[in-house]
């Protein structure tokens, strides 16, 4: 860790101690633990739901649930979180930690396809939070696009600047990078919305739809 990321983290409101054990656990388990939100995007996060007074949030990709916890913490009394994570053998671990939660009945956990489950939800969202398989992200836009927003909703996308990747020369079999600038590009060219990419962490592409 550089000095400045000490600094922030030092400077920023504590890490919640069930946050603080989600982490440690991820990153002994898990394969890939940089997938992890973290504390400082766990927050920032937190703060938009706050800010937005959002009733109703929808995650597409959980991890082990670490942006979901941070988010539900944000939500309102009776607001509701819709987090989706394709991985079924990550749910033990995610459901051990949002029980534990006190924010656990904000929660409502899926397992299965976003594209499958998400627009069965019947629901109109607030906030919608994109971090799932990078190659989706095009198919994750359009899909809630098509009817899972309202006119001033949000839709955050986590990795929009892929370690840097967007900017470099593609490889023809490089599906991640190439749906990665797909997906940014839609939604600078979509008049129905408005946005700016947030260097924080691998880039957030904030978006409000008019």
């Amino acid at each position: 860790m550089n000095s400045i990321d000490r600094y922030i983290l030092d400077n920023s409101s504590p890490e919640e101690a069930l946050l603080d054990e989600l982490d440690r656990v991820t990153h002994q388990r898990m394969v890939q633990p940089r997938m992890l939100s973290g504390h400082v995007q766990g927050l920032f996060l937190e703060m938009v739901v706050r800010m937005l007074g959002a009733q109703t949030v929808l995650e597409i990709g959980t991890f082990t649930g670490y942006s979901a916890l941070s988010m539900a913490r944000g939500l309102p009394e009776g607001g509701v979180l819709h987090t989706i994570e394709v991985d079924d053998e990550l749910e033990m671990l995610i459901r051990s930690f949002f029980d534990r939660s006190a924010y656990a009945d904000r929660i409502v956990l899926h397992i299965g396809s976003a594209l499958d489950i998400a627009p069965n939800l019947n629901t109109k969202f607030d906030l919608v939070f994109i971090d799932g398989d990078k190659r989706e992200y095009p198919q994750y836009y359009r899909m809630v696009m098509d009817g899972l927003v309202h006119s001033g909703s949000y839709l955050l996308a986590d990795n929009v600047l892929w370690y840097g990747k967007v900017t470099e020369s593609v490889a023809h079999n490089d599906r991640h990078t190439q749906a990665i600038l797909e997906f940014n590009r839609m939604v600078c060219e979509d008049p129905r919305v408005e946005n700016v990419i947030l260097p924080l962490r691998d880039g957030l592409n904030l978006i409000r739809v008019k």
